[in-house]
């Protein structure tokens, strides 16, 4: 469904992705992993094409991305940032109604179809019964899931995820997750996102893209991908991995000789 062919991008001489190639199939959540400044956001900027590169392809249901037509790349591909603005004078329903945008001339005004998807993505975030609240009235969590509702409402197939639950509480995250799964599992939604916490990726990920330097170092299921190897070349930290009822967690550690171990089942250490 999205394939990146031999992409180069650099935005400084520090910073430099070459001969990037990944392909997202249709249905997976795909995490994308690694220290700061690995290429994370800017690959999904890429994606996005918020980024151009220099060389390289890419492709979106069969077509070059930067020969398709903004408000087309939009009706199948949405894209919520890491930073949106918290102070915007607007109700919840404003702000999802602008989902809609490429689907109608910015001059016409919602139809009977759009109302009705705007509806559907209140529900499907929790949000009814929040239409006339002000954004910067809501709560972390309510504010996150209005900014998701309104990628809802362009009623793509595809979903971008800019660390979705950075600066939010514990019990927010799990909100924000959950509703990934959701519409994941739902809707259908293909869905690529950068994560920070690793037991969150590993829960919720299908597959991981770990980044480290522009490229990428490992792509897996998160139970072959994570283990003590990849944490120590990739972030130069130890963990110890639990084996919780179906996917692994971690903590993390300094450097042992226990990191120096291969990924291997008995690395896994079950719970008591």
């Amino acid at each position: 469904m999205i394939s990146v062919n031999k992409v180069f991008y650099a935005h400084s001489e520090r910073f430099q992705m070459q001969n990037m190639n990944v392909h997202i199939k249709v249905g997976e959540i795909v995490s994308l992993i690694g220290p700061n400044g690995s290429g994370k956001s800017t690959l999904l900027r890429l994606i996005a094409r918020l980024l151009k590169q220099s060389e390289g392809d890419i492709i979106l249901d069969g077509k070059n991305i930067h020969m398709m037509k903004s408000a087309d790349v939009a009706k199948q591909l949405a894209m919520l940032p890491q930073m949106h603005d918290h102070q915007l004078d607007l109700t919840v329903k404003e702000l999802i109604e602008f989902g809609r945008g490429p689907h109608k001339s910015w001059s016409s005004h919602l139809n009977k179809e759009d109302e009705e998807i705007v509806d559907w993505a209140l529900s499907v975030t929790n949000l009814e019964g929040y239409e006339y609240r002000l954004l910067h009235s809501l709560s972390g969590g309510e504010r996150q899931r209005a900014w998701i509702a309104m990628t809802l409402a362009q009623r793509t197939n595809v979903l971008l995820l800019d660390e979705p639950t950075t600066f939010l509480d514990i019990v927010h995250q799990l909100e924000v997750m959950e509703l990934v799964k959701r519409l994941n599992e739902e809707f259908g939604m293909t869905i690529i996102m950068v994560l920070h916490d690793i037991n969150q990726a590993a829960q919720y990920s299908d597959r991981l893209l770990v980044l480290k330097r522009g490229k990428i170092q490992y792509d897996g299921i998160p139970e072959e991908v994570l283990c003590h190897e990849m944490f120590q070349h990739v972030f130069g930290i130890d963990v110890d991995i639990f084996q919780g009822s179906d996917k692994p967690f971690f903590t993390p550690k300094r450097i042992s000789k226990r990191g120096e171990e291969r990924c291997k089942q008995k690395s896994v250490l079950p719970l008591n």
